[in-house]
């Protein structure tokens, strides 16, 4: 044994070499080994035995602190011995036992039938076992090869189990995620698309259509930011209203007067919610009250009743604006507010034009709301 740099270790034990003569400690000829004196090579195997025998206890102090069960199985598939079988579907075998013992029958023919076939073919088989213990499943990563004596002949199988019941649950989430993502992916491109066709369909020149297109695709990119950054859960309305709606005030949020409930939206309520935000904001700032100075915006959001159910009633009013012509301007984004955003929440939609400025309400459903606490958001 050597120590370096602290670390001990073990030098690889010598295989013996059995020959007509006995058993010799290492490849040296056999008439070289046959001059020494029998004391010597007594002496000599003795030692090599010794050495296996340490090596053999620290591996197997080294398994214990392991969760891998090891186990041996002869050529009826029987149970010879199990060690560190621990807590696993191993800890139930004996010896004299075989998988049918201890296993429900369909995984126990599974497991002799691979088995029988590692010792037909003498090529090493692995494969993944589940049991149920109460109300879960546990699963374990089995590799098992042949089992040889000293003559080469095939003596049975030996074997190795593995809990690996977090990975495949860590899988199954990973599976449950992409599906949910794929499904959240559809749904963006959908709504892009929609975008796209009303952008198109009150655009007169192809600039004028990129300008509308771009806010409105970089509105679903920051309300998607909000989203994410809550791991999917949504967005809260106070968020939104910044992202959203900030950007396009002279004066920042000085002049926009918030009165909002401390909710998460859901992760489709929030593009939409954020979509119809984008387009009040930047009609405000063209040609609403975020244009002229003095004006300013109230943001609303409580909670009402529409039959048994608890909804929010979202409204946006303008003030001290221009005064609001009553003819609709086809450019600004009413399809969207008044279909495209109601629709995808399930709720309801009114866009008024008033003397004093727009205001708009929307009816969001409590499928599409989480409340995190009881207290309001006030914001000037």
């Amino acid at each position: 044994m050597r120590c370096r740099g602290g670390i001990a270790r073990h030098r690889a034990p010598v295989p013996a070499v059995r020959t007509g003569q006995g058993v010799v400690e290492d490849g040296r000829s056999f008439r070289k080994a046959r001059r020494q004196p029998e004391w010597w090579r007594t002496r000599s195997v003795v030692f090599v035995s010794i050495e296996h025998t340490m090596l053999v206890n620290k591996v197997l102090r080294a398994l214990a602190n392991t969760e891998v069960s090891v186990f041996a199985q002869d050529c009826d598939l029987r149970y010879a011995w199990v060690y560190n079988a621990g807590e696993s579907w191993l800890a139930l075998a004996v010896e004299g036992m075989a998988d049918r013992d201890i296993l429900p029958v369909g995984a126990a023919e599974r497991s002799e039938k691979l088995k029988q076939n590692v010792i037909d073919t003498r090529k090493p088989a692995r494969f993944e076992l589940s049991t149920i213990k109460g109300a879960s499943v546990r699963w374990f990563d089995i590799r098992i090869d042949v089992d040889e004596n000293e003559a080469g002949d095939v003596c049975g199988i030996i074997g190795t189990s593995v809990e690996i019941t977090e990975q495949k649950r860590r899988e199954d989430t990973l599976k449950t995620l992409l599906r949910e993502l794929s499904h959240r992916s559809k749904n963006l491109l959908a709504i892009i698309q929609s975008l796209a066709s009303q952008t198109a369909r009150h655009s007169v020149t192809v600039p004028e259509f990129l300008v509308r297109f771009r806010g409105r695709i970089q509105s679903l990119a920051s309300s998607q930011d909000i989203v994410t950054d809550a791991d999917w859960r949504g967005a809260d309305l106070m968020s939104l209203v910044r992202m959203q709606v900030e950007r396009y005030a002279p004066d920042g949020m000085d002049q926009i007067v918030v009165d909002a409930l401390d909710v998460y939206l859901s992760p489709t309520a929030s593009l939409h919610v954020g979509l119809a935000l984008h387009e009040l904001a930047v009609n405000a700032a063209s040609y609403g009250s975020l244009s002229v100075p003095g004006g300013s915006v109230s943001i609303r959001a409580s909670f009402d009743w529409r039959g048994d159910d608890q909804v929010i009633v979202f409204v946006w009013q303008e003030r001290n604006g221009p005064r609001v012509r009553l003819e609709r301007d086809p450019r600004f984004g009413t399809s969207t507010l008044e279909r495209i955003v109601p629709n995808a929440v399930g709720g309801e939609a009114r866009l008024e034009y008033l003397p004093d400025g727009i205001r708009y309400t929307l009816v969001i459903p409590a499928a599409q709301y989480e409340i995190t606490s009881n207290g309001r958001r006030d914001s000037a």
